[in-house]
């Protein structure tokens, strides 16, 4: 919640002082550098984290795959930030269809390195189930992080947005590496033979899910390209700010049980009746958490929209409701997708992810002309509906998992609900101002109420408050 208040402000700063060509510019290089840090990084966060927990009472064993994952990803990172120097015209010429901004690009390549050395030092965190030094670097890199990249905005305007985008990664490698640093040593000799080992282990699942991934990125890169030439930067703006606005609630409560949810599902994949218990209850903690901002959200689109960017990004708020439509089916498939990593499945892993890509492009290309800057968003929702169904084909086969009927009668109500606003909203504004509420108090209660018996709330918050303190 810290993180997205900072992240509210932050790009409040960059909507206001650089407009939607600023917001588009800024998604634009955020696409190159994550791109070329996940084409280099090879996965090894990812799988480091995964080999960590299934090592996690082996000491010694368990010090080589630390110093594999963090030597690994240092080697990989220069690696990248001289790679996307050397390839910098090029890469400007494919995204923004000139060599103007070649030079920013290049710099980016710095962005890369820090990027893996952060999620280097974040993996060994997570692995070893330190979620609340995670927690703190999270929070630390983005208070610190947002400082700089807001400062530099104010001091270059639009000749540091590259500069702005790098401050994360900035941030995130000094705090995570102060806390990982803090782990206890365990002294043992480099075995080069046991750290090639290890690589090739990390490598195996590694590369599929760097697959996966950049699929997904370069899936955005080439729709925020087309949005761009074919509709203009602004436009690209007005799509960022919806992307940002969708992901960032989602990807926090997602993100942040994932950081637990998959070193205990790694254990327990085995134990098939366990492991499906753990995504039930996954299932059932995502719903109730993001439903009932997600209702908000599609109610309140036009008025968040205003408030987290400017006046003149209105044009944003239509795409927003159909993402919003889309992560409804996400954070119901989110918890399933995870039994193939648990797996080590790489293989099935990556062709899932193909799915969502390709249906997502097939829409963009098809329908940017019928529906212009509308179809990002129609395309979003299309290619989870899709996703959805396959991943629960998916699991069904691999462990035999079923949704339990309570979740899925949170998941119909939930959809049915939105799609009421959703429809209300292009025909009568006041209704649906007046329906969105009604739900979304109506979710805000169920989930409270529903959290309490799982959690005990009371004895909940007093124990946050005693770690806090």
């Amino acid at each position: 919640m810290i993180n997205i208040v900072i992240g509210i402000v932050k790009v409040k700063v960059l909507a206001v002082l650089l407009g939607p060509a600023g917001v588009g510019l800024m998604g634009l290089y955020q696409s190159i550098m994550g791109t070329a840090s996940t084409l280099v990084g090879c996965g090894l966060g990812t799988s480091g984290v995964r080999q960590i927990s299934v090592l996690h009472g082996e000491q010694k064993v368990l010090a080589l795959v630390q110093r594999a994952l963090l030597l690994g990803n240092t080697l990989l990172g220069g690696l990248g930030m001289v790679l996307l120097w050397l390839v910098r015209e090029p890469v400007a010429m494919l995204v923004f269809h000139n060599a103007d901004n070649s030079a920013e690009v290049g710099w980016l390549g710095i962005g890369v390195l820090l990027s893996l050395l952060a999620s280097s030092q974040v993996a060994i965190l997570q692995g070893l189930r330190r979620i609340e030094d995670v927690a703190r670097v999270n929070v630390l890199g983005s208070f610190v992080g947002s400082f700089i990249g807001v400062f530099v905005i104010w001091w270059l305007g639009h000749e540091g947005v590259h500069w702005f985008v790098m401050s994360a990664p900035l941030a995130s490698v000094i705090f995570s590496s102060w806390y990982a640093f803090r782990l206890p040593k365990i002294k043992v000799e480099i075995d080069w033979a046991v750290l090639r080992q290890q690589w090739q282990s990390m490598l195996s699942l590694g590369i599929p899910i760097m697959a996966a991934a950049l699929l997904t990125l370069v899936t955005q890169l080439i729709a925020r390209s087309l949005v761009m030439r074919d509709l203009g930067l602004d436009a690209s703006g007005y799509f960022q700010a919806s992307w940002a606005i969708s992901m960032t609630y989602i990807g926090f409560v997602l993100g942040a049980m994932g950081a637990d949810y998959l070193p205990r599902l790694t254990e327990a994949i085995n134990d098939t009746e366990r492991a499906k218990q753990l995504v039930s209850e996954q299932t059932e903690m995502a719903l109730l958490m993001a439903a009932p901002v997600l209702l908000a959200m599609l109610t309140f689109a036009p008025w968040l929209i205003e408030l987290l960017y400017a006046k003149n990004f209105a044009p944003a708020a239509e795409i927003l409701r159909w993402q919003v439509m889309g992560d409804i089916f996400k954070v119901i498939g989110w918890p399933m997708g995870f039994i193939v990593l648990a797996q080590g499945r790489g293989d099935i892993f990556i062709a899932t992810q193909l799915n969502w890509n390709v249906i997502y492009l097939l829409c963009l290309w098809f329908g940017m002309n019928e529906m212009g800057l509308l179809v990002v968003g129609v395309g979003f929702f299309v290619a989870y509906v899709v996703q959805v169904g396959l991943i629960r084909l998916v699991v069904g086969r691999l462990i035999g998992f079923k949704a339990q009927s309570s979740n899925l009668g949170i998941f119909t109500m939930l959809l049915i609900s939105a799609g009421v606003i959703l429809v209300v909203s292009k025909y009568w504004h006041f209704a649906a101002l007046c329906l969105g509420g009604f739900f979304t108090l109506c979710f805000t209660c169920y989930s409270i109420f529903r959290l309490d018996k799982l959690l005990g709330l009371n004895g909940f918050i007093d124990r946050l408050i005693d770690k806090f303190r």
